[in-house]
């Protein structure tokens, strides 16, 4: 028992960091690095400025909070579902239906490395907005905002393995990935309040990742303790375990079909 669970880490590990680095290896460490810091600081003043324009300055935290957290979706939904639909589109499908390794553990291990990149940009987020827009963090349990930070992310990486999963039967994922990307900078709550959503869409809200994790990082730098946002962060973490679970179950149906047809074109 103990040797097997020791070569399923093992291949959890060589997979997250083969297929991290067989998506980024074609990068300059300088334009990988300009990505981490240039894109948090363009999303996050677009929209602070703008949300201050229309309810005011005292309201800045409130957009600097909510899109720096919102950055998580980066990894968490492009990242991962390239590192899923990616094995199709370069030829290592084929390799990795035939091998006879854990499929759980592969599946997990493509959202690994993005879950600690994910965390990175919203540490640099909330970064600039201590730096540039005053972000006032003197209030909030480090500890605290640290964790949620870690539980958004993988509640985010959920739902990029589902989106991952959809990538591998559609030839059109990035349509699909840009429209969940926009879907949760309107309806998170990260840029509009969700008491001034219409009821609809605060239903839908629940159902995304995101939304209780950016209510979490806002009220703990309010001052607020882990134990009164704990039912938020399990919540978050539910949503993201479900998507993560659909997502495996669409893997394995893909294959499943997959060997049944003999071609990984069609299911």
């Amino acid at each position: 028992m103990l040797r097997k669970l020791l070569v399923n880490l093992r291949i959890f590990w060589q997979g997250t960091l083969l297929s991290y680095i067989g998506m980024f290896h074609w990068l300059r460490p300088t334009t990988y690095l300009a990505s981490k810091i240039l894109m948090p600081l363009a999303q996050i003043l677009f929209f602070t400025f703008l949300g201050m324009y229309a309810t005011g300055r005292d309201n800045a935290s409130f957009y600097v909070i909510g899109n720096a957290v919102q950055i998580s979706a980066v990894s968490g939904i492009y990242g991962v579902t390239m590192s899923i639909g990616g094995d199709r589109w370069n030829g290592t499908l084929p390799y990795l239906f035939g091998t006879p390794a854990n499929r759980f553990f592969l599946f997990v291990g493509r959202a690994f490395m993005h879950v600690i990149d994910g965390m990175l940009g919203v540490v640099v987020g909330l970064m600039w907005g201590v730096l540039l827009l005053n972000l006032n963090l003197s209030q909030t349990d480090l500890p605290a905002l640290a964790l949620t930070i870690l539980i958004t992310t993988i509640s985010c990486s959920g739902m990029g393995l589902l989106m991952g999963c959809i990538g591998l039967i559609t030839t059109n994922v990035m349509f699909v990935n840009n429209s969940v990307y926009f879907l949760l900078l309107i309806f998170s709550g990260a840029n509009i309040p969700l008491d001034r959503l219409p009821a609809l869409f605060r239903i839908l809200a629940q159902g995304l990742p995101l939304t209780r994790g950016i209510a979490s990082a806002r009220a703990l730098i309010a001052g607020s303790s882990l134990e009164s946002v704990a039912p938020l962060l399990l919540g978050e973490l539910a949503v993201g375990l479900a998507y993560g679970l659909a997502g495996f179950w669409l893997f394995r149906w893909f294959e499943t079909k997959a060997k049944q047809k003999g071609s990984l074109e069609t299911v």
